[in-house]
């Protein structure tokens, strides 16, 4: 689109001024950015990739050869493919006129055995940053489309509404670079800690918190807060502040934030060395986890007890008449429960949803337990309408050895149900 401002009118004026690339730059990113492969057959064949040669050493056995046509160090791969087809992006990282400009190279490399290679390199993006922070970002037109590495080459650079697939994460970056002297002030030596070179340099020029971090070599959390935009820094800072005070180095930035965040719920002071700095980070996540778990367990099944009180008074106003029923073959033993509790207990030893489905309240049906010396075995459901056992649920709705003779004593007792219907 067309430059709108003075800043963009700007950048556009001083893109059309930067040099070409060199063809140095492109002899080492396409060196550098590449697979280099020699084709071996089962005959002992070598075919080299990069300049088609063909040559024959049986007795090589190494991973790595060296082609003797084109001296080039070539990876070994034994296979049947016939066409080597790679794509890449390579980055050179320079300063003009005072902007911190970033140039993105798109590379394409097509080999065919008993040809030479093909290389094709094309500039498709460029970022331009003030040193104030301030960006604007020129690019080649791009298909409609979902695929990053899909342009449209005979298009010109041009200023672009901001959008995240232009923030590419080079293969390489080119080792020859110039840098604003305030990026070198904000802490910036060189390496860029797994961010693109657009989010640290932005970042760092825009966010004195996250220069801190840089300064302070806290790069687990350097990347941890570019990639989420920086948005929840501020919660955290007070702890990472007690963190740098402490000299501890905080290596997974993601993990750390969970840790705090389950302080938190915990009620721990998450501004003491003792509790945000420790020793072993992924088990005490791992405690704190498992504490919140139980917390939480704690939490439902009083909110379950609760709700069991309020529906009490209901229960035994509909299931009244049937408690006492209780009978037994002498070894196993059956009886109705009695309160909305029990419902609660019943649930939870044999992990059903007795409970949590409100058997208590269907109105046509009764709930009976049976057990031996006191250990539940099954929960039965009875139909008050039709008198038959609906269903005979063990542990986890499994069936227990017992599960045929536990349905048969409810059928030969069932006239005791009966008998209270009418009642």
């Amino acid at each position: 689109m067309k430059p709108k401002n003075r800043f963009q009118k700007q950048v556009m004026e001083l893109s059309k001024q930067l040099p070409s690339i060199t063809s140095k730059q492109e002899q080492w990113a396409r060196r550098y950015c590449f697979d280099h492969i020699a084709k071996k057959n089962s005959k002992g064949v070598f075919t080299c990739l990069e300049c088609g040669h063909k040559w024959t050493d049986k007795s090589y056995t190494a991973n790595i050869v060296v082609c003797p046509c084109c001296k080039t160090k070539l990876e070994i791969k034994r296979t049947r493919q016939r066409v080597f087809k790679q794509s890449e992006y390579f980055c050179i990282v320079t300063t003009f006129k005072g902007y911190q400009v970033l140039r993105f190279f798109y590379l394409n490399v097509y080999k065919k055995e008993s040809q030479q290679a093909h290389f094709f390199c094309r500039e498709v993006v460029q970022r331009w940053i003030n040193p104030q922070g301030k960006y604007e970002t020129l690019a080649l037109l791009r298909p409609m489309n979902y695929f990053q590495d899909k342009w449209i080459f005979n298009s010109d650079l041009e200023i672009r509404p901001e959008r995240a697939l232009y923030d590419i994460m080079p293969t390489k970056i080119y080792p020859y670079y110039r840098i604003l002297p305030e990026i070198k002030r904000n802490g910036f030596k060189g390496v860029y800690h797994d961010n693109t070179p657009f989010q640290l340099f932005h970042s760092i020029l825009t966010n004195n918190r996250i220069e801190t971090l840089l300064k302070a070599g806290q790069y687990g959390l350097l990347r941890y807060f570019i990639r989420t935009n920086c948005t929840t820094l501020d919660h955290y800072w007070a702890s990472i502040r007690i963190c740098i005070r402490n000299h501890y180095t905080i290596k997974d930035g993601s993990m750390w934030c969970d840790y705090v965040n389950m302080l938190t719920i915990l009620g721990k002071d998450t501004n003491s060395p003792k509790y945000v700095c420790p020793i072993d980070l992924k088990a005490e996540h791992n405690r704190r986890h498992t504490e919140i778990l139980k917390q939480r367990e704690k939490e439902e099944q009083e909110q379950k007890k609760r709700k069991a009180m309020e529906q009490e008074q209901r229960f035994i106003g509909m299931k009244a008449k049937f408690f006492g029923i209780a009978f037994t073959d002498g070894t196993i033993n059956i009886r109705v429960l009695e309160s909305v509790q029990e419902y609660l207990e019943e649930g939870n030893v044999l992990h059903h949803c007795v409970f949590a489905n409100e058997y208590h309240l269907k109105p046509n049906s009764l709930i009976l337990s049976a057990t031996i010396s006191g250990k539940r075995l099954e929960t039965i459901e009875v139909s008050l309408e039709t008198m038959k056992v609906i269903q005979c649920r063990g542990l986890c709705n499994r069936n227990t050895e017992y599960h045929d003779r536990i349905i048969n004593l409810v059928h030969r007792n069932m006239k005791q149900i009966r008998q209270r219907m009418v009642v």
